[in-house]
């Protein structure tokens, strides 16, 4: 389970969140939905012990990251790109990333076969292009099989054979009792992939809960999501 209970996050002078508490659980995908600027890049960074709040706790299995053991055995975190220089393969990237946790490196070429890499192994980094990349992020992520994934913008460069994929990778971790915390923009493809929504605006938390409890009398997901945060645009 991921627990995230009262955090704030002041940049500077300016305040980043405010008093943002939500769950993701076990056998689900919990959709996290924000306008751009809305905090939650923020929120991720500090659940991943990337960024430190003023005040509050993020938990992953009821720890901080930072007091996580192996933490690719625990949860596995997809952000910005794959994270893997450009001059390395895919290969070599994921055996660097298994090494510091102690994996085997026989997982490397598991975790290629998984993502659909398996051909580009000895491809450099630097020649993938933004969906191979963001595959090569998600093996990384896969190496430790995490009981926790946390993904940011997972399908972003993907084709519709791509995303497609991912949703039902996603929905298949979850069947397994995995915990999947999702951020996308993409709504249409969330209301595909999410069981719950936590939606953040303005770095408060405005409204969580069941996907159909969310959604309420509005048409669709993101029909609701403009009505939440007041149009959807940035502060």
């Amino acid at each position: 389970m991921i627990t995230v209970e009262r955090v704030n996050k002041i940049k500077g002078k300016t305040p980043i969140l405010y008093d943002v508490s939500f769950v993701a659980r076990p056998g689900r995908v919990t959709g996290f939905l924000g306008p751009n600027g809305a905090g939650k890049t923020s929120t991720l960074r500090i659940l991943l012990g990337l960024d430190r709040p003023q005040s509050g706790v993020a938990l992953v299995c009821g720890r901080p990251y930072s007091g996580i053991d192996r933490p690719l055995t625990t949860v596995g975190a997809l952000l910005d790109g794959s994270g893997a220089h450009r001059a390395r393969s895919a290969r070599a990237h994921l055996r660097w990333v298994a090494a510091s946790n102690g994996l085997p490196g026989s997982r490397v070429d598991e975790v290629l076969e998984i993502v659909g890499l398996a051909g580009e192994a000895r491809k450099r980094a630097g020649r993938f292009s933004l969906g191979m990349s963001r595959r090569l992020g998600l093996a990384a992520a896969l190496l430790g099989d995490p009981e926790v994934l946390v993904l940011d913008e997972p399908v972003n460069g993907l084709d519709p054979a791509g995303i497609r994929w991912m949703r039902d990778f996603l929905r298949e971790r979850a069947a397994r009792g995995h915990t999947v915390l999702l951020s996308s923009h993409l709504m249409g493809e969330l209301a595909e992939t999410a069981d719950d929504v936590v939606v953040i605006a303005k770095g408060r938390i405005v409204t969580q809960g069941v996907l159909a409890d969310v959604v309420g009398d509005h048409r669709t997901l993101e029909d609701a999501f403009f009505a939440l945060t007041e149009g959807g645009g940035p502060w």
